[in-house]
């Protein structure tokens, strides 16, 4: 007599394309994935951070500090892009009528 195999397992094998379409989530909204990298900092640096957020939570609190300039950045640059066009625009404006 030949017995049957059964899975007692009831949910399918997951694949590694499972996995690449997963998305990563946090109180059910999906969480913005972070990279791993080793970066080397200045020690009063790092002691300013670990003052801050505590041996557990500079980490966060570097990375916040970080995305916050990045942002400033990025917002003075679209100023300065901004007023560049300003100026351009009343350039050729001017540069038109004195024709």
């Amino acid at each position: 007599m030949q017995l049957l195999k059964t899975s007692t397992d009831e949910y399918p094998q997951v694949t590694q394309a499972d996995f690449d379409r997963a998305v990563l989530r946090r109180n059910l909204k999906p969480d913005e994935e972070k990279q791993r990298i080793t970066l080397a900092l200045d020690v009063e640096v790092v002691r300013y951070f670990e003052t801050k957020g505590g041996k557990q939570g500079y980490h966060n609190l570097i990375n916040e500090t970080l995305k916050r300039i990045v942002r400033l950045d990025i917002a003075e640059q679209n100023g300065f892009e901004e007023i560049l066009r300003k100026i351009i625009r009343e350039e050729l404006a001017a540069a038109g009528n004195a024709h």
